[in-house]
């Protein structure tokens, strides 16, 4: 079963990781996908490994912390698929990881610009084009850091992360009444090109893997697979969740 056919979606953050797996499996369940990020050649590999497979897709490439950006990721879902049903907010940053005291403003202001900001300003065009159509489902990739674990060295991510949970909340109260589902996808450890740069060695993912109650990582697909509930029409009287997608390592004590 296709679970969204007929319908529109933009994804951020494409190129690689979770954006790059939800692509392809939006598209396998019917969606026109238009995927944005800041490199071009892995977009374009993205396209054709869609159309190869009989789906939908556009490449818009940019940075979220431009609102130009975030406006042609948008006209291009109306202008070439006629309008728009879905957005995936995933494009983010680690930042700069570092005892707090060591994070200078610059890094920090960074940060939530490109994880929260980001977010922001492509969430103000998506919201207008859903209304046109009556309604819609918007997910932001937040984390567990921030929200149900803690990491030294982390508060830049941590805090922007939590303030997408914060701006989930907010939108949901707000564009419930207009047909428009909002919620937050909050990963566990994955393996991205992100996940493997916060465990750089193979103590660290040791670790990682170990406060995990499954006591492994994530493949990208598994997320994305969550990010397909939130948007379909399996998720259709869930809005305003944080929603755990962690291995249960929020839960996990041994």
């Amino acid at each position: 079963m296709k679970m969204l056919d007929g319908k529109v979606a933009i994804i951020t953050g494409a190129s690689s990781g979770i954006g790059r797996a939800a692509a392809l499996l939006f598209a396998q369940h019917g969606a026109a996908v238009v995927v944005g990020a800041r490199r071009r050649t892995e977009l374009d590999g993205l396209v054709t490994e869609i159309e190869a497979g009989g789906g939908q897709a556009a490449a818009v490439d940019g940075d979220v912390t431009d609102e130009g950006f975030a406006m042609r990721l948008t006209e291009t879902a109306v202008s070439k698929f006629g309008g728009l049903d879905i957005a995936l907010n995933n494009a983010g940053t680690l930042g700069k990881t570092a005892p707090f005291r060591e994070i200078d403003r610059a890094s920090w202001e960074e940060t939530l610009t490109v994880n929260l900001t980001g977010a922001f300003l492509c969430a103000r065009k998506q919201l207008s084009a859903m209304e046109e159509r009556g309604g819609g489902s918007l997910v932001f990739t937040s984390s567990i850091v921030g929200h149900t674990v803690g990491f030294p060295g982390m508060a830049a991510y941590a805090a922007s992360k939590a303030g997408l949970v914060g701006l989930t909340q907010a939108l949901a109260a707000e564009y419930g009444p207009k047909g428009i589902r909002v919620n937050a996808l909050l990963p566990g450890g994955t393996d991205t090109d992100m996940g493997r740069e916060s465990a750089n060695t193979p103590e660290a993912m040791d670790f990682v893997k170990g406060i995990h109650a499954l006591k492994r990582i994530a493949e990208p697909q598994e997320i994305a697979a969550a990010a397909l509930f939130l948007a379909s029409g399996m998720g259709s009287f869930v809005t305003g969740t944080a929603m755990l997608v962690d291995g249960g390592v929020s839960i996990n004590r041994t």
